[in-house]
This record gives C-alpha cells, structure tokens and sequence, in this order.
C-alpha cells in the first residue's frame, strides 16, 4: 500500500469485552516492570529459552560486540519479529498483543506498526504537530474529509488516531458520518447511543469507549442512525460538544460522510476548526475535489492538507 500526502499551503489543489463507556476517560497507566525488563528477558520468554541458550546468545554477543536480539537471531535462536516485539513491549508499544491482533485489518498502524502504512501515518503526524495553533490561538479538532464515497477517509482517520496515541496524546475519534458510520464497526465497539444520541438530546452521556490494546485511544460512536443528520450537526449542541472534548483530549480526530452526500462534512469542518482533505488515486473525479477545496478555501476552516491515498 502506498499513500502519499502534500502540505495544503503549497499544493491547494477479542476476545476481551470493551469497557463501560467513560464519563472521565482517563489513560491506563504503563506498566512499571516493563521498562526495568531487558530485551533478553523477552526474547527468554518468548522463545522459551534454556540456560545453555541463553549463555550461547551471550558470548556470541560479547564475541561480535552485538546486541542481544542482534546474537539471537544470528544464532538463529530468534526471529527479527521476535526482536520487534520485545522493543514493543519494553518501551510499552502496543504490538502484536491479542486485543490488538483482533481488531479490523484496516488498522495498520497498530497491527503492523513497522511497515511502510504505519510510517507514512507517522510521518503525517508529525507534520499535523506542527501545524498546530500559534500561541495564543484556540485548540482545534481535525475533521477529516472525502469528496466522494470510497476515497478512504475512515482508514486514514482511524489510523491517524492510533497514531497519535502512540505518542501517549490522549486521542479521541468522533464519528460524525451520521449517515454511513463505521468506526464503531472498525474499533468494535456499541453504536447504540453516541454522538446522534447526544445531539438529539436523548442522553447526557457522552458514551466514550476506551480500546483495550490501544492506550491513550477513546471512541465516540455515531449512535443511531437519524432522518436529520445535516440538522443535528449544524445545532450548536455540537458545536459546545466538540469545544469541551478539546479541553479533555490532546487530540480530536473527527470522521465525516463524504462531501459528495451533502453539506455535513463542510459544516463539521468548520466547527471542528481544521481538516483533512483525503482523495483515492485512480477514483477521486478533479472536478469533486476541486469542488471540495474552494468550499474550503471560501470557509474559516483552516485546511491542514491533501492526503492522496493509493490503498
């Protein structure tokens, strides 16, 4: 899979159930012994290594001046996943763990956090990082938006979110696509009551789910799905909605219905502060996109980039 994305100033154009919704979502803590562990220790573990072994891996390492993992998979008593694995849990990177394993394919960036897709997502967040507000400024959300159904707009929010929170930001995704929702399906959580709920002033809970496997990751779900979704995003409910999730989360990642459905994902845009604009290679039509930038371009959104995504 190839995605590739431009700076929109220069270009233009389980097994294991969830947990309760959060109220307070507050981040699981890391695991102390974790980083007290060498990397020896895992691989031991993992490999179920003898003594003798293990004594092996040690003065073939001192023999070479190797590192541990290095002399291990040299003497063929460990895999190079092995290694990565054993980085992971030491430096509390989730990866490879059951919870996370579980989840949809379509998150790369926690099922395969070392390939090309992941790196490409961790590129785009640290270009995002800095383009943060200038001192002084307010926070904002960023929406991310499609001119049309198809381009990959969920796959590329959800893995931005994951992203993010592997920085330790506490990150939430709110699924706005009040018309086609899926991140509930992505993340495997309930989509009974969410945001439509909350909007619609059908409850005062927000119904936050946190994702085991995931630290520092919270979901907002879109709830039902309503008759009047461009009404209900337009109300100033979401409005209130979005500026109090942005005082109790690093990072707010907001999924949208493609443009091409009508005016939801613009007016999310603008509530949220910023946006994403995502295209698919061979599929997104010139004159949607096009369409889509001078809407922006005519709104205070502030566009953040063009993602071009080849998946």
């Amino acid at each position: 899979m190839n995605i590739r994305h431009e700076h929109a100033i220069a270009t233009r154009t389980s097994d294991e159930p969830f947990a309760q919704p959060l109220m307070h979502p507050v981040a699981s803590a890391s695991d102390p012994s974790r980083a007290s562990r060498s990397i020896g220790g895992f691989i031991r573990e993992a490999r179920n290594l003898s003594d003798e072994q293990v004594e092996q891996i040690l003065i073939y390492q001192r023999k070479n001046d190797l590192k541990f993992g290095e002399a291990a998979v040299a003497l063929q008593l460990a895999s190079g996943e092995d290694v990565r694995r054993a980085l992971s849990f030491q430096f509390d990177y989730p990866y490879g763990e059951a919870r996370v394993r579980s989840l949809s394919a379509e998150l790369v960036v926690a099922a395969s956090p070392f390939s090309a897709a992941a790196e490409v997502f961790r590129d785009l967040r640290s270009k995002l990082l800095g383009l943060g507000p200038a001192e002084g400024e307010a926070k904002r959300a960023l929406a991310v938006l499609s001119p049309e159904v198809g381009d990959g707009k969920t796959f590329v929010a959800v893995n931005l979110a994951i992203a993010f929170s592997q920085l330790g930001l506490r990150t939430l995704i709110v699924d706005a696509d009040l018309r086609s929702p899926r991140v509930h399906k992505i993340f495997d959580v309930p989509d009974r009551v969410g945001l439509s709920n909350v909007l619609a002033g059908l409850t005062h809970q927000d119904f936050i789910y946190d994702v085991p496997g995931l630290p520092s990751l919270y979901v907002l779900p879109a709830g039902i799905e309503p008759p009047n979704p461009n009404e209900l995003i337009a109300k100033p409910g979401f409005t209130l909605l979005l500026r109090d999730l942005l005082q109790r989360f690093d990072q707010v990642i907001v999924d949208t219905p493609a443009s091409s459905l009508g005016a939801d994902a613009r007016i999310t845009a603008m509530k949220a502060g910023s946006c994403l604009v995502v295209s698919r290679r061979h599929g997104t039509k010139v004159k949607a996109l096009k369409g889509l930038l001078d809407a922006i371009d005519k709104s205070p959104t502030a566009l953040a980039g063009v993602m071009l995504n080849d998946r």
